[in-house]
């Protein structure tokens, strides 16, 4: 059993790094030729960035590697000797808090040396010291108090009702829904600083844009994203009644008015399109899916393992092995998100006009250095948005590639 599970987590981990191969390979020839798009100086940048970045992640899919052995060879064994608590629920607490505290220090190598190595050389991060260990403690407040909660009562559900999986899926999809909905209001302003938009004009243009697709929102916002990081972005956050606009002040300094608006038309493209929900109704496929699996694992996994088949180890797995899912359905939901992302292309071209969705387009590749090719593969698994090049030839604009 332990040799099987070793070469699946083998192959999903050996995939990962093929991917990333085949990226730096294609990335790296493509880089001396013509720039497209971006300016030939940005055109270098965002692939050196690109190369550095997939490096950075071979490496992690090793130490990712390394770690599930450590956890599947005696790891989750040692652990559930430390913890001495009777309550099974408060164990599977403790359990899993400290596992997620371990895995923690595991990663947090590589999260340092992507905010202050390789962002800081491309001019990204504005992050210092401080406001990272300020950022690192409020998550982790957060993850010790969701955490908590969810392992209490999965953990309870698992004990008291045979088809556990059947309702610890309903309770976690429902609390998905229901994060989704206090985002903006109640998580988002631990870390960024909300401010009504107080641009007359653009906030008017802003909100008769809403109102011709019948959006009803709490407002239009701008957030001190600058802080931490010079890209640009805008988002829709929220559902029902907490839905907001939020624009990044560092958008708002680099787009013009009729730029911006195609960009947030682009946005309204997926609230008409209803794509928020399709979303929603996506991941909640995979996460049944999960919990199916998840939900009857057999009882010689867990004797192979060392454990006893418990909350806690059952939690532990689907924590391990959830990702080598995730990564085989990428590709599908890639597929029709990328599908959405062009209907939402050209509804923001209607909006405002395909020229002005172009120039924002081209100028948000250039601010946040997003190298405009990819190999075949890296977008077939991981790409959410077609490459730009093939968006932009979608809204008209002739690519010299």
């Amino acid at each position: 059993m332990l040799l099987t599970i070793g070469a699946i987590f083998f192959i999903y981990i050996l995939t990962k790094v093929y991917i990333s191969v085949m990226e730096i390979g294609y990335v790296s020839d493509e880089k001396k030729n013509k720039a497209v798009i971006l300016t030939p100086s940005n055109y270098i940048k965002a692939a050196e960035y690109k190369v550095s970045s997939q490096r950075m992640d071979i490496v992690s899919s090793l130490i990712e590697y390394l770690i599930f052995i450590f956890w599947v060879g005696f790891g989750l064994k040692w652990l559930e000797g430390m913890i001495q608590i009777d309550d099974i629920a408060m164990k599977s607490v403790v359990f899993i808090l400290a596992f997620g505290v371990i895995g923690f220090f595991f990663s947090l190598p590589f999260s340092l040396y992507q905010t202050f190595v390789l962002d800081k050389k491309y001019g990204f991060s504005n992050m210092d010291a401080k406001l990272y260990i300020i950022d690192t403690l409020k998550s982790a407040l957060i993850f010790v108090v969701v955490a908590s909660l969810l392992t209490w009562l999965i953990s309870k559900i698992i004990i008291n009702i045979d088809s556990w999986w059947l309702w610890g899926f309903g309770l976690i999809f429902g609390i998905m829904i229901i994060i989704n909905v206090i985002y903006p209001t109640l998580i988002a302003p631990i870390f960024n600083k909300f401010t009504l938009l107080e641009n007359a004009e653009l906030k008017e243009s802003i909100e008769k844009l809403l109102s011709s697709v019948g959006l009803k929102t709490e407002g239009v916002f701008t957030i001190d994203a600058s802080k931490r990081d010079n890209r640009l972005n805008a988002y829709f956050g929220g559902l029902g009644k907490s839905k907001r606009v939020v624009l990044y002040d560092t958008l708002i300094e680099k787009l013009s008015k009729n730029e911006l608006l195609a960009v947030l038309g682009h946005e309204l493209g997926h609230f008409k399109n209803r794509d928020i929900i399709k979303n929603i109704a996506t991941v909640g496929t995979l996460l049944f899916i999960m919990f199916l699996i998840f939900g009857n694992l057999p009882q010689m996994l867990f004797d192979a393992i060392g454990v006893e088949k418990e909350p806690y180890s059952i939690i532990a797995m689907f924590l391990i092995f959830s990702p080598i899912l995730s990564l085989f359905f990428m590709p599908l939901f890639g597929m029709m998100s990328r599908h959405n992302e062009y209907n939402a292309d050209k509804f923001g071209a209607e909006c405002e006009s395909k020229e002005e969705l172009a120039s924002a387009l081209i100028k948000l590749a250039n601010e946040n250095k997003s190298f405009p090719k990819s190999h075949p593969l890296f977008i077939f698994f991981y790409h959410s948005h077609p490459p730009l090049v093939e968006r932009l030839k979608r809204l008209g604009v002739k690519i010299d590639d």
